[in-house]
């Protein structure tokens, strides 16, 4: 039975213990705290111990199999029985639960076919069969062919290009060969940017479709072993995924901005920006080898060339010629998105949200349901809490999103449904996705970096018994210290050595958080556990099943143990503590860094473009090229101007200074009178608000936080100051001097709402 002290107690205390740095649960729980004693800090730690011990690897492990024993793709009959089952766990659990359904335009293949009709002939199998000992593989009645979705219906034949990542330097290199893709099927492998940038690229260059392929060199057998005596990609293994262009917004196609019920207005498809017009179609290293043999044309540069028993030529020439086909269902479908609350006691419209994925492209056992089923173990144990009388201060929004795969398809229709509210009520968003043997990765808005930090040194590493914080840590150390480690592994080493908070990871996209981080500003963050498995060869195939994880991902499911209290522990304390634990000035110095790196960025490319220009007037590409051989020197450069970034170097400072002051009297003060506590946490709950702009980032309004973003050239990856930086690294000039001053304006706000929050302190 947990105690009345610890049912009751309000636990600001952690707030003072966060902004002390790293100490460890047990180490706060009898700290002395500025302002409030240990007692509460105490009662919270005996919490988060009733709450640990209600996890069970073996639910986890059950749980997992049976949502991964039939496919689970989205319109699905399992994904539906999935929905329904975490319905019935969660009521169980003592929770309000329900599903909320939306109608999506998910189009699924009829029919596809590949085929190389010159110099040879050879047709694609586009399958992918049993593997010995999974017998999942075989268990295939109800899946879907590989596919990608949001790619256009097509039938096309024409001769085929190689253009390794299909990135944009790739088309660079190619036009410097003398190649252009315009009427080509551009066949391009897995990596070096994401997918959906493939297609887009290709089709922007005149290509007329686009087959992508996993390379042996990045996730089959140049990396390990492969399934099923490793965990690597096997020749069959396709990496399906969704190809909707989602630097553009996320969501249902047709939809944008507002929920996809049954009664919303939708676009037409053809009017929707974010569906492609040239198909796409992924296929395996097997399927690929045929192809890339037959093409001619000059040899792929060093850098081009994976890991296939072949020499790789680029084509160009007209000889190969591939024919494609792909018909699809462009029907609605729904999704079911699985809401459990937990209604707070002291604070009911302040929101703590949870959530994770349970659609899979397949089985989906690592991604997503390794993390679903931490999620699950969380609200199982919260539920135990609750029969023995606890009761969290804020409301618990437990979140079980559908249609991820396609495009983030139940987390963004359910954020447009209800954002309103949710800019009113919700204090903090924590995702999670895939889940595996490791090391702990986290992200996210950088005023919660201290909270993160202060649990993850609370929780043990399942392996090695130190905290997955020191474990962490160690492994950012070792990497920065290795031989070819990049420039930014060894800022990163420097940042964490000694007891140096371990930075979080600004947010792209590629998961659930993206909503509420761009779209809303709610504070989010992104954690799991990974590294040491190999879930990454199969990723996305038909072999990512139960049987796959139990071997090659986490056998123990102890990782899945140690996301749940992570996870559960930030839960815990964000909705508890009296006042919500933000620590502000890893933020402004984490921007202080972001501005600098704009300035060293306009200065290396306009350096490059001098350097450049000197290079071409000399002559000195044709002299430095082989004669016997096409390549054209570079186009030359925008000459760069120097950009006004005063505004934002301006905005750090008096950024600093106020993150300084909320910290400093965050340990010094008193906890407020209820009626300042009220209007403070109010000010906490909106920071993250104050670095939207609703005008968005230039060509794509929904876009709106000036901080993080999606890049419009690297898709999941980040860009920070992205209406800046981004508008330096495409040479559009006049967006990045407006953007330098919108930016500007959003961190003043922030900085203003701070200082609001500081004289409540006060």
């Amino acid at each position: 039975m947990i105690n009345q002290k610890i049912c009751a107690s309000g636990v600001l205390g952690f707030v003072v213990a966060v902004m002390a740095g790293s100490a460890s649960a047990a180490d706060a729980s009898s700290a002395t705290m500025p302002g409030y004693g240990a007692a509460d800090a105490t009662a919270q730690h005996q919490l988060e111990q009733a709450f640990d011990a209600g996890l069970n690897a073996e639910d986890l492990r059950g749980w997992m199999k049976q949502m991964a024993a039939e496919p689970n793709q989205v319109g699905s009959a399992h994904d539906k029985a999935n929905a329904e089952f975490m319905l019935q766990q969660f009521k169980n659990w003592g929770w309000d639960a329900h599903i909320e359904t939306f109608q999506v335009l998910y189009p699924t293949p009829k029919s596809t076919s590949l085929e190389l009709i010159a110099p040879t002939h050879f047709t694609a199998a586009l399958h992918e069969p049993p593997v010995a000992g999974d017998a999942s593989s075989a268990n295939t009645a109800n899946a879907l062919p590989p596919y990608n979705v949001y790619g256009a219906d097509g039938d096309v034949s024409a001769p085929l290009v190689y253009v390794n990542y299909g990135m944009p330097d790739d088309y660079k290199a190619l036009a410097r060969r003398g190649i252009d893709v315009k009427g080509k099927i551009v066949i391009t492998r897995y990596g070096g940017g994401w997918r959906g940038l493939k297609p887009k690229l290709a089709q922007e260059h005149g290509a007329v479709g686009c087959l992508i392929y996993s390379d042996p060199a990045n996730d089959g057998y140049g990396a390990g072993d492969i399934y099923p005596k490793g965990g690597f990609r096997p020749p069959e293994g396709v990496q399906r995924g969704s190809v909707e262009d989602m630097t553009l917004y996320s969501g249902d196609p047709l939809t944008p901005g507002v929920g996809a019920t049954a009664k919303a207005k939708r676009l037409k498809i053809a009017d929707a920006k974010v569906i492609l017009k040239i198909p796409v179609m992924p296929i395996s290293y097997a399927d690929a080898q045929p192809l890339l043999a037959a093409l001619g044309g000059p040899v792929a540069p060093q850098g081009w060339r994976g890991g296939l028993p072949l020499t790789y030529h680029i084509g160009g020439d007209g000889d190969a010629k591939a024919h494609m086909k792909i018909a699809s269902d462009w029907s609605l479908k729904p999704i079911y998105d699985v809401i459990a609350m937990i209604k707070g006691s002291e604070y009911p419209d302040e929101w703590v949200l949870r959530g994770n994925h349970h659609d899979g492209w397949v089985f989906g056992a690592w991604d997503p349901l390794a993390g679903n089923v931490a999620l699950m173990a969380e609200a199982k144990s919260i539920g135990a809490l609750l029969k023995r009388g606890w009761r969290p201060k804020r409301t618990l929004v437990y979140a079980s999103w559908d249609g991820e795969e396609p495009g983030l398809l139940g987390s963004s229709e359910w954020a447009e449904e209800h954002a309103d509210e949710l800019r009113r009520k919700a204090v903090v968003y924590v995702n999670s996705d895939t889940n595996g043997r490791g090391f702990m990765f986290a992200g996210g808005s950088h005023d919660l970096q201290a909270l993160v930090n202060q649990v993850a040194s609370g929780v043990k590493d399942p392996e090695t018994g130190v905290s997955v914080l020191e474990r962490m840590r160690a492994k950012i150390l070792v990497d920065g210290f290795a031989k070819n480690a990049s420039e930014q592994a060894r800022m990163l080493a420097k940042q964490v050595k000694g007891d140096k908070d371990v930075p979080l990871e600004a947010l792209g996209s590629g998961s659930d958080f993206t909503p509420f981080l761009q779209h809303l500003g709610v504070a989010s963050l992104d954690l799991g556990f990974g590294g040491e498995d190999d879930d990454g060869g199969i990723y996305h195939s038909v072999y990512d099943s139960y049987e796959h994880y139990a071997r090659f991902g986490d056998p123990s499911f102890a990782y899945g143990v140690a996301l749940a209290k992570v996870a559960g522990h930030v839960m815990l304390r964000v909705a508890d503590a009296d006042v919500v634990p933000m620590h502000f000035t890893e933020f402004a110095d984490t921007i202080g860094r972001y501005v600098t790196e704009l300035h060293e960025l306009a200065d290396h490319k306009r350096e490059h473009s001098v350097a450049l220009d000197e290079l071409l007037k000399n002559g000195d590409f044709k002299l430095a090229a082989d004669p016997t051989k096409t390549l054209l020197p570079p186009l030359a450069e925008d000459t760069v101007p120097y950009l006004d970034l005063a505004p934002l170097d301006n905005a750090v400072v008096a950024l600093k200074a106020s993150a300084k002051a909320y910290d400093d009297a965050a340990v010094k003060a008193a906890l407020p009178a209820p009626q300042a506590r009220k209007q403070l946490n109010a000010l906490l709950l909106g920071m993250e608000q104050t670095l939207i702009a609703k005008q968005g980032l230039p060509g794509r309004p929904w876009y709106q936080h000036m901080i993080y973003a999606p890049g419009m050239y690297t898709g999941y990856g980040v860009k920070t100051l992205p209406g800046v930086r981004e508008a330096i690294e495409e040479a559009q000039w006049d967006d990045a001097q407006r953007y330098a001053v919108v930016d500007a304006d959003v961190l003043k706000a922030y900085a203003h709402q701070l200082d609001q929050a500081t004289a409540l302190l006060k």
